[in-house]
């Protein structure tokens, strides 16, 4: 071994490595529960993102297609990802002629879809497998199913149909089915269709009748079936047809894409999750990870530095520390990269659930999130690691040796100073919600909150430092023994106590404002919807796909009805300039009329809903101002189908936080939606009992109907809480449990590396119990500074956001928040000190100090 140390450029620095890590097993814990946790956050996060970019639906009712052509149902901004046009646009129906002497084709249908529902003998709407927005077709539509198991006849009269088989009906059955917005109509079941995705199949004349399209542009795709062999041949053709026309054409595994054009939105809500969802995760999983190797490597300093005495040179101590750390982190890859696949699986099922995707929707599972998570994981643990022994590898050699009982004397001025900037940064960050109030805004809260805490950790060791000197300078002469010490502790070993309370305070940091941001926008929201609504009730039909024609007029007859205004939803993209640069943007519309002035309080501004008619649309003030959108201007949009417009702002009003950034005229998508038919209507009455019991009277009169209270919450139980809030709930206690884990493995590894200095107390006759409460008093010391830190790099940004989003200057919240935030922090800190310390007391003083 002498051999090397003369010659260090050979020292064998793997088998030194794992030496020195089989001699700090507890302190390498946290390295590697820090690393596990990571692993499985940034996996999981990866697997989302690339789900959302690479996920495909099975092809459902057009599985015995070859080939589909459809409109492209995506926005192409230059320079970003596409971004989903949820509504269905139609093809000319001319196509079907065109394609149809394509060699090799056997098979062309034009394939419509229309609103449609079959209602019991009770009055329910029985369920399929369809969106009932779309669920009527035409019988040639079942050419594109695979292979489909047909009992019956195709319908041929205006009053027969085909059913799935999922209905339980059978053929000769008679069901009312209310089809294109009418009313319910008898129809006799010639045929049960047993196939994935089937709908309800009408004739052909009947289905196009119903749909009432536009003769030329009466499709909503083509499928194509064509001879064995010869699929990408065909596929290839067709294209060569079609180029220029904007029209997809899908083979395989694509084709899909073209069953419900929403799914495209679900992809994008995806990645929009995983991009927001990855910084966070990328910002804590570093911060965590360097603490846990800081404080594993902090407790080899000694090791490190007289290795440096007998000739190691600086780059091998830098090359040892990081060699020894991605060995200890190689171990926990493997088993964190796994839990991250099923974390991912647990999120994607809970995001079904909550309606958020559509549960045909899959995973994407492929090897790339592994992969780069592996080299971000091994980039940070490399860079971690070699800054954590810098200091002590630049060191000469007897001046490492001498410190490595201690901590330097005093703290780096540049980490120091650092640290300040970035808190005054997060103090001007915190300013956003005063300026814009939207959610972008609120999420500046959270953003403000974690960059002052990354600050705290690396100025913590000077501010601790201080404010130990100055409690000891204060302590009363009276004062016990293990206070004393506690506090000289704090003082002497600032750099210890600062990588303890840093991660302590970013916890409460994290949870506090990422909590109360959350509660605090649902609070407006809510208070903007509350106060903007005037109407008491909501009709609706959503098993239905829309509500039939006559609805409204026959609710405007019924006693105590002061007006009835439809309203809906679809989504649009904007582009606009920002700051000269193009920019785009895709976003929820309300749909509303002239009526909608009669049922809603916008607060306008400028101009009035009575002016919805025509190209027209309304904006908030908070974006009116920046995009150039104000009252009379003309804006540029791409409709939800696809179709670019042009529409004048006839209005701008204060409550975009309740209702959008963008109302459109019904005029303006009328055509441009997947049902065409009207969503809801808001109902105001005159408040009396008479006008609600015949609102009900004529919802329990015609089926599918749904009247909601707009005062009440929603029913449906899980729908009472927007599904982002699910999400954000379920991100922060993950993310919650992985900080708290790590930092209670730093926790018991700290004080376990203090087993010598435990021991050497007991030497000079200080009893077992005075060092219990010694370790009690640092660890109430560490409990309460990380509150008082963490509340104090809270209370700006959530005061600023409380006086943004409600006029106070704090948030909204549960009260029980702050309480569980403080039992969650004292308890970490008492019980991951406590343990240990009773685990180092059962070892001999004398054997303790001869094992180091």
């Amino acid at each position: 071994m002498s051999e090397h140390f003369r010659t260090p450029s050979r020292l064998p620095l793997f088998p030194i490595a794992l030496r020195m890590a089989a001699h700090r097993i507890t302190a390498l814990l946290a390295v590697v529960c820090a690393v596990l946790g990571g692993a499985a956050l940034i996996t999981a996060t990866g697997v989302l993102a690339e789900s959302g970019l690479r996920s495909q639906l099975p092809p459902g009712r057009l599985g015995g297609a070859d080939i589909v052509v459809a409109a492209d149902q995506e926005y192409h901004p230059d320079g970003d990802l596409p971004l989903a046009l949820p509504e269905r646009a139609r093809i000319p129906a001319s196509l079907t002629g065109r394609l149809s002497g394509v060699p090799g084709v056997t098979v062309v249908v034009g394939d419509l879809g229309f609103p449609a529902a079959l209602v019991d003998a009770g009055g329910g709407v029985v369920p399929t497998d369809d969106d009932p927005a779309a669920a009527g077709h035409g019988w040639s539509s079942t050419q594109l199913l695979a292979h489909p198991r047909v009992n019956g006849r195709a319908p041929a009269g205006a009053d027969e149909i085909a059913v799935p088989a999922a209905t339980g009906l059978r053929t000769g059955d008679r069901v009312q089915v209310v089809a294109g917005g009418r009313p319910a109509v008898g129809y006799r079941v010639t045929a049960v269709v047993d196939a994935p995705g089937a709908g309800v199949y009408f004739a052909d004349a009947t289905a196009l009748r119903l749909a009432g399209r536009d003769a030329a542009h009466r499709y909503d795709l083509i499928g194509l079936r064509t001879e064995p062999g010869a699929g990408e041949r065909v596929a290839d053709a067709v294209r060569d047809r079609l180029a220029g026309t904007g029209l997809r054409v899908r083979t395989g595994a694509d084709i899909g894409e073209s069953v419900a054009p929403g799914v495209g939105s679900a992809r994008s809500l995806l990645i929009l999750l995983a991009g927001s969802l990855g910084g966070i995760v990328l910002l804590i999983t570093g911060f965590v990870t360097a603490g846990a190797l800081g404080v594993s490597i902090a407790g080899q300093r000694r090791d490190l530095a007289l290795m440096r005495a007998v000739g190691a040179s600086p780059r091998q101590i830098r090359q040892l520390a990081a060699a020894q750390s991605s060995v200890v982190a190689a171990v926990a890859l493997a088993p964190g990269v796994a839990l991250g696949y099923l974390l991912a699986g647990r999120f994607h099922d809970m995001l079904a659930d909550r309606g958020v995707l559509p549960p045909e929707l899959p995973l994407t599972v492929s090897p790339l999130p592994a992969a780069a998570t592996v080299l971000l994981l091994a980039l940070t643990v490399q860079i971690s690691a070699r800054g954590a022994a810098w200091r002590t590898s630049r060191m000469p050699a007897t001046e490492a040796v001498a410190e490595s009982r201690s901590e330097p004397r005093k703290t780096s001025t540049g980490r120091t100073l650092t640290g300040v900037l970035l808190i005054a940064a997060a103090c001007a960050l915190s300013v956003t919600p005063l300026l814009t109030r939207t959610v972008i805004g609120a999420s500046a809260t959270s953003i403000a909150g974690i960059v002052a805490a990354i600050g705290l950790a690396l100025c913590g060791p000077a501010l601790i430092r201080t404010a130990g000197a100055a409690a000891v300078r204060r302590l009363r002469p009276t004062a016990s023994a293990p206070t004393w010490l506690a506090l000289a502790n704090v003082r002497a070993y600032a750099l210890r106590v600062a990588a303890v309370v840093s991660p302590l305070a970013m916890a409460v940091v994290f949870v506090l404002t990422y909590t109360l941001a959350q509660s605090t926008v649902l609070a407006a929201t809510a208070q903007e919807t509350r106060t903007g609504t005037l109407a008491q009730y909501r009709l609706s039909a959503p098993a239905l796909g829309g509500l039939p024609a006559g609805t409204r007029d026959a609710v405007r007859k019924l006693p105590g009805v002061r007006t009835a205004a439809p309203v809906g939803s679809t989504t649009v993209v904007w582009p606009y300039e920002m700051f000269g640069d193009p920019d785009v943007e895709s976003l929820p519309a309300l749909i509303a009329t002239p009526d909608a002035a009669g049922v809603l309080d916008l607060g306008v501004r400028k101009g009035g809903l009575a002016g919805l008619t025509g190209a027209t649309v309304a904006v908030s003030s908070e974006v009116a101002g920046s995009r150039d959108a104000g009252l009379g201007e003309r804006i540029r949009l791409v409709l939800g189908d696809g179709t670019r417009t042009e529409a004048r702002v006839a209005a701008v009003y204060d409550r975009g936080l309740g209702f959008g950034s963008l109302i459109v005229s019904g005029d303006l998508v009328a055509g441009h939606t997947t049902s065409g038919l009207t969503q809801s209507l808001l109902v105001r009455t005159d408040g009396t009992a008479t006008a609600a019991r015949a609102l009900a009277d004529l919802t329990a009169s015609r089926p599918g109907l749904a009247l909601e209270n707009t005062s009440g919450p929603a029913s449906g139980g899980k729908q009472d809480t927007p599904p982002e809030v699910w999400i954000n709930l379920a991100t922060i206690v993950v993310l919650l449990g992985y900080l708290l884990l790590s930092i209670a493995n730093k926790l018991v590894a700290a004080t376990a590396q203090r087993r010598t200095e435990i021991a050497a107390l007991r030497l000079v006759g200080t009893t077992p119990r005075q060092i219990r409460a010694m370790m009690r008093r640092e660890a109430a010391v560490i409990a309460v500074v990380a509150l008082v830190c963490g509340l104090l790099l809270s209370a700006l940004p959530l005061a600023l956001l409380g006086q943004g989003f409600l006029g106070r200057p704090w948030p909204a919240g549960p009260a029980w928040l702050l309480p569980a935030v403080a039992a969650t922090i004292a308890g970490t800190a008492f019980l991951t000190i406590e343990l240990p310390t009773r685990q180092a007391l059962r070892t001999a003083p004398a054997d303790a100090i001869r094992a180091t």
